[in-house]
């Protein structure tokens, strides 16, 4: 079993991610602590050593690797689904759970994230709603490829434990 969880950063991917593993019993992957621990340097660096084009095709080939694991779920980075042909790749490997967190939650968490992120560094509670509100509509298109959409401001791990026990 593959499963791959994908939203905007925010959503709850690694947190819900992790919980999935223990109910199911599976590895946990999140994609950008695996892209860290294989080029010995954090997201921030490689984006500031690379650019954004040099971190999205390191994010492929570990996306490719994670995708021949098995009995695993994966938490993806929040742009990992749109480029390159990723959407089918993990379409294909096993099935994608988009999980669609409402903008005013995603707000709140990444202003209270312990973790750096790049592209939202240093912005402002209202620059950080816009920059939201611009990428997830250029984004939606390619989540909302995922088999399978959750929507909320909290999605609890019981209603996809409950998806994935329908579909597998």
């Amino acid at each position: 079993m593959r499963i791959f969880l994908i939203g905007f950063m925010g959503c709850g991917k690694s947190t819900l991610g992790r919980a999935l593993a223990s109910e199911f019993k599976l590895t946990f992957v999140d994609l950008d602590h695996f892209l860290e621990e294989k080029f010995f340097r954090t997201i921030p660096q490689i984006f500031a050593e690379e650019g954004e084009e040099g971190f999205r095709m390191k994010e492929r080939k570990a996306l490719e690797e994670v995708a021949c694991f098995d009995d695993v779920i994966v938490a993806t980075g929040g742009g990992a689904p749109c480029f390159f042909d990723n959407m089918e790749l993990m379409n294909d490997s096993g099935f994608c759970i988009f999980l669609d967190v409402e903008i005013d939650s995603l707000v709140k968490r990444l202003l209270h994230a312990k973790t750096e992120r790049p592209l939202i560094k240093g912005k402002s509670p209202e620059e950080l709603r816009i920059f939201i509100e611009g990428m997830l509509a250029k984004r939606r298109p390619f989540y909302e490829r995922a088999r399978y959409v959750l929507r909320g401001n909290e999605i609890p791990v019981r209603q996809v434990v409950d998806l994935i026990r329908s579909v597998s």
